[in-house]
């Protein structure tokens, strides 16, 4: 437990350290799940609506079961978010969840499946902190909070006892839904590979057939129960507003690069970002990362104990999630090979449609991990029957996982200083902009790459609504089909200020440009117009000011660019710059 607890502040560690820092390598989803804490602490305190809010993408607001809204943890975690605030909730909930999962493995793998403590902590701390898990920390909480998974295996296991299918039923509905509302995804691959283990030992021992009706019992209440405990939330995720079709075939093409497998994520002792650098879309997606020895390792192990039902299960289960993470086509060493994979076949289906294939890749970490259990408990055994052998035994065994795992130690998640919220934000003076329903309109607004005023919203209880954001949202233009987009659909204004950001540089402003402005402030009920001022590049030390110069050439392009499209000179206040678009907007 102590290791566990080490590795997991020790991967989190400058976050802890630099209060004033943020994840490096995506600011946007730490700033997203920021903004969720505080949704969680509102369910609890206004009683607002649960699955939907509309203090973001004024007017139409965000579907947040079609989100990441994580209401499992983000509801229980109330009392940390109003009282340390939205970023203290978001690092404790990164922290604990990872300590918490390998603290579940360990149940699973010592008390449940029965093996020794020391092959139940080898693979718990695999499961928890292996080079996938560890990527996702750089702001994925909800999928490096794993925890739940062990107990849906735990209370799968058990619905085979005679007598008790009600009992153990209802209470694997209860973790089902609980992992339903911390992530989807992760409940869909659990589900997947449990079905393909169970049907293994089925057919590979007989005895277990025995307890078929209990455990068909049992299965069913767990059905009846957890779906209708989910079914409102589902109805909303698929049907509500706010709901997309799947998700667009760019993201539906964010897949494992074949030679990932054998290579050492950025995060891991041996690895670094050169190495890595496109074998994944990005440094929270290094799914794979094994490295060669730990690839060759689990190779052996699974043929030395290919006598174990179990073990040709996980096996056969891990090809077939290594196999799906492909994609639809089979890349290497960052080139597309034109040879097609299975996944091209499936992508299209419903529930598929809305998984990204590479997450297939994050599901081979447990499997890995208890593969290495397993191994290691063999070993032991071996070593209890030959004493005389026994520190051979251990020597060799410990040098061959030394080399396997050794490279794949975690490093503490790189971090960046984070751009201060502004005076105008922390001291309230957006109240009266906001009155009679009206939001806030942010230079630049937001979207992937700038998801800054989810964090200012966050930091204010959600009571500053926000004019678009950074959310899972139906693309609505003629002939998309409604499949999922990043932010809302874009509107000519939107598109006006990415525009500006991207190039510097303010388009020739029209007529027209100036009649669309004024529909869009009045389509997203604006009160006010900001643009946070960037720090004066004198205050800066030498190595950042290049960056700076940047930022207030950006941020001067916008305030100009504003200000021709609406022929309001803004004031200076509260470290922003304002324009009151109150009357043009009413």
């Amino acid at each position: 437990m102590a290791s566990f607890v080490a590795l997991g502040f020790w991967v989190t560690a400058r976050l802890w350290w630099h209060p004033g820092h943020g994840v490096r390598d995506n600011p946007t989803d730490m700033a997203q799940f920021e903004w969720m804490m505080a949704h969680g602490a509102r369910v609890v305190t206004d009683f607002a609506y649960p699955f939907g809010s509309d203090r973001m993408n004024v007017p139409d607001g965000v579907n947040l079961m079609a989100n990441t809204s994580v209401l499992s943890v983000s509801l229980p975690m109330t009392p940390v978010t109003l009282l340390f605030g939205t970023r203290a909730a978001f690092l404790l909930f990164l922290t604990l969840g990872m300590i918490a999962t390998a603290t579940a493995w360990y149940f699973l793998i010592s008390r449940v499946l029965g093996l020794a403590q020391g092959a139940a902590w080898l693979g718990a701390t695999f499961c928890g902190y292996a080079p996938a898990m560890v990527s996702h920390a750089n702001a994925h909480p909800n999928i490096v909070s794993q925890y739940v998974v062990p107990l849906i295996i735990w209370r799968t296991l058990r619905l085979g006892e005679p007598g008790r299918w009600l009992r153990n039923g209802l209470l694997l509905a209860l973790v089902i839904v609980w992992q339903a509302f911390l992530n989807l995804e992760i409940l869909l691959m659990t589900a997947i590979g449990l079905g393909v283990v169970v049907g293994a030992l089925a057919l590979g021992r007989p005895a277990l057939r025995r307890r078929a009706r209990p455990f068909l019992a049992g299965l069913g209440v767990a059905a009846v129960v957890a779906g209708a405990l989910l079914a409102y939330p589902l109805y909303v995720q698929l049907l509500g507003p706010g709901a997309y079709h799947g998700l667009s075939r760019l993201i539906r093409g964010y897949s494992t690069d074949l030679a990932s497998f054998v290579a050492y994520s950025r995060e891991s002792l041996a690895g670094d970002a050169r190495g890595a650098v496109g074998l994944a879309k990005n440094p929270t997606e290094e799914n794979a990362f094994f490295g060669w020895p730990l690839v060759l390792l689990v190779a052996a192990l699974v043929w030395w104990l290919r006598r174990n039902v179990v073990v040709l299960a996980l096996a056969a289960l891990g090809m077939i999630f290594a196999v799906l993470s492909l994609g639809r086509e089979v890349r290497f060493e960052r080139r597309a090979t034109g040879i097609p994979a299975p996944w091209a076949a499936l992508e299209d289906l419903p529930i598929l449609h809305s998984v990204v294939p590479t997450r297939w890749a994050l599901a081979i970490t447990p499997i890995i991990g208890l593969l290495l259990a397993y191994g290691a408990e063999h070993i032991r055994t071996l070593a209890a029957r030959h004493p005389a052998a026994r520190p051979q035994i251990r020597f060799a065994a410990g040098t061959v996982f030394a080399m396997a795992l050794v490279p794949l130690l975690p490093t503490p998640l790189p971090t960046k200083p984070l751009d201060p919220v502004p005076a105008f934000v922390t001291s309230g003076a957006w109240r009266p902009y906001v009155a009679g329903g009206r939001s806030v309109v942010t230079l630049p607004l937001p979207d992937t790459d700038y998801a800054d005023p989810l964090r200012w919203s966050a930091r204010t209880g959600l009571e500053m609504p926000i004019a678009r954001g950074y959310f899972l949202g139906p693309d609505t233009r003629p002939g998309r089909e409604r499949v999922a987009l990043f932010g809302a659909t874009p509107r000519p204004t939107s598109d006006f200020f990415t525009t500006i950001r991207k190039t510097g540089q303010v388009p020739p402003i029209t007529a027209q440009a100036r009649a669309d402005a004024v529909d869009d402030l009045r389509y997203w009920r604006a009160g006010a117009v900001v643009l946070a001022r960037p720090e004066e590049v004198g205050a800066l030390p030498p190595h950042e000011r290049a960056g700076a110069l940047r930022s207030h050439e950006r941020a001067e392009a916008l305030r100009r660019g504003m200000t021709e499209l609406v022929g309001i000179t803004p004031t200076r206040t509260g470290g922003v710059w304002l324009w009151d678009v109150r009357a043009l907007s009413d």
